[in-house]
């Protein structure tokens, strides 16, 4: 009985191999043809295909996004001359120039740190203990983190005392910002074609940087 069944397995492997491999086509017993010729038809212009270089993603890119609003300051009054005169021959709307006073910031620091591997420790250890940390907004503290930032010094000392309930021991309070006035400068909707002229205002931004609207 054993060997019977093994033969009748045999066979049925042998025959569906052959109706497999289309050798039974003859006797009308073969699988479908598997083809999709819409799928050629469908192709636009394959041969018009290439590969853009860097600097035509970017354009393309830029594009895409549209006109987008910058701005740069507090610039002093020593700046805000010269920049008028870089503007000048901008379109009317296209930019603006206005007073502004911002207040001091207070941070709840961490830092200075030796280098970049061990702000990356400690943000690990932040991460472990739920403690939320942010990017700090003056270079010279760097490499460093903030645990949050407050328009007065009483208001980070007692976020202060609220971390260290919470585990954080070697954090301070410090002032990231002192109150400034000048000048801040909009562009309000660079285009490509104001984009090209940005390189010839910021000799006069007095070493601002210009950063997206916010």
């Amino acid at each position: 009985m054993l060997r019977v069944l093994v033969l009748l397995l045999l066979l049925a492997n042998g025959a569906w191999f052959a109706w497999a491999r289309g050798d039974l086509q003859a006797f009308g017993l073969a699988p479908a043809a598997q083809s999709e010729p819409h799928r050629l038809q469908q192709q636009i212009r394959p041969e018009a295909i290439r590969v853009l270089s860097a600097d035509e993603a970017r354009r393309i890119e830029t594009a895409a996004r549209g006109p987008e609003c910058l701005q740069a300051g507090p610039l002093d009054d020593a700046a805000a001359g010269p920049l008028r005169q870089s503007l000048a021959s901008w379109p009317a709307g296209s930019w603006t120039l206005e007073p502004v006073a911002e207040g001091g910031r207070w941070i709840v620091y961490m830092g200075k740190y030796p280098n970049d591997e061990n702000v990356a420790r400690k943000k690990s250890e932040l991460r472990q203990i739920g403690v939320a940390f942010e990017t700090l907004a003056n270079a010279e503290l760097e490499p460093g983190l903030s645990l949050g930032g407050f328009p007065t010094q009483a208001e980070a000392n007692a976020q202060l005392e609220r971390l260290a309930a919470r585990g954080v021991r070697t954090a301070r309070v410090m002032q990231e910002r002192a109150p400034v006035s000048g000048w801040k400068l909009t562009l309000p909707a660079l285009d490509d074609a104001l984009r090209a002229r940005v390189d010839d205002v910021r000799p006069a931004l007095g070493g601002k940087t210009l950063r997206p609207c916010r």
